[in-house]
């Protein structure tokens, strides 16, 4: 593997906005990345497998659970020291970044909302140092664009609830101790349970043959009669607003995450173009490589001030959940073009090991379907302007 030369870009010097902590935290996390992680993310996607080793180190750089209070065990940061932590994490791969997104927005937070003081003191201080790895369980086989037609559910028993049903597509979901689970109750209500590796009838298989995320452990959730202590159950919430919450956090991590992805591929293609000759002068003195480079800058440029606007909006608690689902669609739709660019600027060069534009580009066509697929990000906008639903 190449050794990792990137540099940041800030074209509308964005970083004099940030304070003195935000770049500690993305300096922090920056060189972590490329001493522990840039020299093996090739090996270990090639392998198809996460390297878990590196799990307490995410935990150390604060990646699980940034916002989630001291109390907690978290680090009590701000919204944008989050999206500033999945950027770093993504401009190295899109699985690094899901693993802690996962673990942030999608385990932690809703136990941080929804659960109980038992519940928050038993599993986030364990979850933010990475001791303990949790995993979402929302999408179904035959449920993914339509969470709201689930058919995993569970049944009073006594103390306990009897879960039966599956999900799948499910990061984290081969090494999770635990998994934060959406099913609905006998009364048709969708309720949060937190179900722990170990309990008879559980099983996480892995799901094998993925050329995306491939840096990135995926399973499914198989539920075969487990008997959960009704103890476990999130209750402060429900109905499918609870995991949709969840989604908005993850999703606007995925905002800051994906501009990563972009400025690594722009990084590399800027440096190859000056590197790389061809009829006697360097490509980036062609034209049309500069119409490339300069309209990858201006959409990254774009989508920063978009999601830093964004970040101080989920800071001030008024940031909406259409809000957040512009910036997910707009800034993955904006990576991919600009990763697919990058590529045929390196020419052939592009599509091998030695240079990670192919592999983002790779995981950002997962990226655009997860959390809520492109096409459905663009209906959310377009009911929340016009107020007409397309949805149905």
């Amino acid at each position: 593997m190449r050794t990792d030369l990137y540099q940041g870009h800030d074209y509308y010097l964005l970083d004099e906005l940030l304070t003195e902590e935000h770049k500690l935290i993305r300096e922090t996390a920056r060189e972590w990345v490329k001493k522990e992680v840039s020299p093996i993310i090739e090996d270990a996607a090639e392998k198809c497998e996460f390297p878990r080793h590196l799990l307490p180190g995410l935990g150390e750089i604060g990646a699980f659970g940034p916002y989630i209070p001291a109390e907690y065990g978290g680090p009590g940061l701000d919204q944008i020291s989050y999206g500033i932590i999945m950027q770093e994490l993504e401009r190295c791969d899109s699985g690094l970044r899901s693993t802690a997104s996962v673990q942030s927005s999608l385990v932690m937070y809703p136990i941080w909302r929804y659960g109980t003081e038992e519940q928050k003191q038993k599993y986030l201080p364990k979850l933010a140092t990475g001791e303990m790895m949790g995993c979402f369980g929302l999408t179904e086989p035959d449920h993914g664009s339509n969470p709201g037609g689930m058919t995993t559910n569970f049944k009073e028993d006594g103390d306990d609830v009897i879960l039966n049903g599956a999900k799948m597509w499910i990061s984290n979901a081969p090494f999770a101790d635990i998994a934060v689970v959406w099913a609905k109750n006998e009364a048709g209500r969708i309720q949060g349970i937190v179900v722990e590796r170990g309990m008879e009838g559980f099983s996480t298989p892995t799901m094998h043959g993925k050329w995306s995320l491939r840096a990135s452990d995926t399973g499914e959730l198989i539920f075969d009669n487990v008997r959960v202590p009704k103890a476990n159950i999130l209750p402060g919430r429900d109905g499918l607003g609870a995991p949709l919450s969840c989604l908005d956090s993850a999703r606007y991590g995925i905002a800051w995450g994906a501009i990563g992805a972009a400025l690594d591929c722009y990084d590399t293609a800027l440096r190859y173009s000056k590197e790389r000759t061809q009829f006697d002068r360097p490509i980036g003195q062609f034209q049309l490589q500069q119409k490339k480079l300069a309209e990858m800058i201006t959409e990254i440029t774009k989508a920063q001030l978009l999601t830093f606007r964004l970040g101080q909006l989920r800071d001030e608690g008024k940031a909406t959940s259409a809000q957040i689902s512009m910036a997910k669609r707009n800034n993955v739709d904006m990576a991919l073009t600009v990763a697919r660019d990058a590529r045929q600027m390196l020419g052939g060069m592009g599509i091998t090991g030695e240079y990670p534009i192919m592999r983002h580009m790779m995981n950002l066509e997962s990226v655009v379907t997860y959390e809520g697929t492109h096409d459905i990000h663009l209906l959310i906008t377009g009911l929340d302007v016009t107020g007409l639903n397309a949805f149905v």
